[in-house]
Formats: C-alpha cells, structure tokens, sequence
C-alpha cells in the first residue's frame, strides 16, 4: 500500500478548491491571468490523464519508452523556441541546446547503471532533466533577447571598438545569464530545509525509503544543475553567434 492520493471524488474537490482559490485571487489582485490558471488546471488534468495511461501501457518496452523520451523531447524543444519567438528555421538549434544538456546527464545515468534500463527508469529521469534544459533554453533566451534590446548601446560600441559580432553580442548577454540557473540552484541549496521536490516525494509516496528517496532526489538535483548548466552556455553562444534570434531583432542584429 503506497501513500499516494487516491483518484476519488474527494481529489476531484480538492482540486477544483484549489483552482478556484488560484484563479479567484488572480482576479482580485488584478493579475490577470485567471483564465490562465483555468484552462492550464484543466489541460495538466486530460494530458496527465492519457499521459498516464499511455505510460501503463508502454513502460514494460524499453524501445516504446525510448520513443516517448523522444517525444517529449520534441515537445520540450517545441516549447521554448516558441517562447524565444524565434523563427522556425532556427528550431535545429534550440533542439541542439537542450539535448546537449539533457543527453550527456541522461546517458551517464542509465549508461552507469544508477538509473535501471527499463520504462520504469527511463522515463522519469528523462521527463525531469529534459523539463529543465527546456526551462534554461526559455530563461537564457528570453533575458538575453532583453538584454539586447535595452543595451543595443553597448553592443554597437563593442562592434565600433572593432570586435567581432559574437565578442560583442557575449559581452552584453553573459553578465545576466547566470540568472536562468539561479532557481536550479536555490532548489538544490535549500533541498530538505525549505522544499521536499518531486522526486523525494514520489519515491515516499511509492513505498520506497527515506534514504532511497533522498538518493533520488540528489541524483536529480544535481543532473538538473549540469544539464541546464550546459543548455545555458550553448544557447549564450549560439544566441551570440547568431544562430538563435528573436524574431524582431533579426533587423538590427547580429551585424
């Protein structure tokens, strides 16, 4: 017997009490992004759905597991390049960041035999440190676009000192970059003193020990810090090089 909340009437009301609560202080405090907390409430509960259904009924082959990493792989690339508001063509690149990230932490830990080759340990290790690279692409891109645009300044004045493009887009973009790692970094600081996160949790909820789960849970944590280390640099350099570009800058840079 696990300790996992059991999907009864009562969740259902839980849950509906809490999206109620979510999108009724949005409302009051002016947010307004309500109808965000809605409709995203409404989607994580049908996608988990047949997310969970359809696990159940491939985690018992490896190779259809593999293809599901592969799926969400896609999905996570499709994500943040459609938050950078890049153009399509530049999607290759994005991909490229985020695999460079997640590959190397995914392959060392299945490659080593920490995590078991099979459905049961592909999948989770996989879902979690390619989620983050996604969430590193999206913040290193995002903050770097902005920075940019505010100091186009600054990168004119590298270019008219007679750096190269790359040199001078790197100078104005590295400073703020570190920012896309903070919260990786906060999370694994404050790891059992501040928040229990998911990993923990679900090896307790599973019936596993206090010292499996905390195993866990540190395996995670610290894959989760490579692997958005790694997708934040790549994505620096190719935002420097030119390879990734918003949208709207295309005009002014690089030059």
């Amino acid at each position: 017997m696990t300790s996992a909340p059991d999907p009864d009437w009562r969740l259902a009301v839980v849950l509906l009490t809490l999206v109620v609560v979510a999108a009724l202080t949005s409302r009051l405090a002016g947010l307004e992004v309500e109808r965000d907390h809605v409709t995203a409430a409404i989607r994580a509960v049908l996608q988990l759905a047949v997310v969970a259904v359809f696990i159940a009924t491939i985690i018992e082959s490896l190779w259809w597991s593999l293809a599901f990493v592969l799926f969400m792989f896609v999905v996570a690339t499709a994500t943040s390049h459609r938050r950078l508001g890049a153009p399509r063509e530049q999607s290759p690149w994005v991909a490229l960041a985020i695999a460079g990230g997640a590959g190397p932490v995914i392959g060392l830990c299945l490659g080593s035999g920490v995590i078991p080759l099979n459905g049961a340990g592909v999948i989770p290790i996989s879902g979690i440190v390619i989620g983050g690279a996604m969430t590193a692409s999206t913040l290193t891109g995002r903050r770097a676009f902005d920075e940019l645009t505010a100091h186009q300044g600054s990168y004119e004045a590298a270019l008219a000192l007679g750096l190269p493009s790359p040199d001078a887009a790197h100078l104005v973009i590295q400073p703020t970059a570190r920012e896309a790692l903070t919260p990786g970094l906060d999370q694994t600081r404050t790891v059992g003193l501040v928040t229990l996160p998911g990993a923990f949790v679900g090896v307790l909820l599973g019936g596993g020990s206090a010292l499996e789960a905390g195993a866990a849970q540190v395996l995670v944590l610290i894959g989760l810090l490579a692997a958005q280390a790694i997708t934040t640099a790549s994505l620096l350099r190719l935002i420097a090089t030119g390879r990734v570009v918003r949208k709207d800058l295309r005009t002014i840079y690089p030059r």
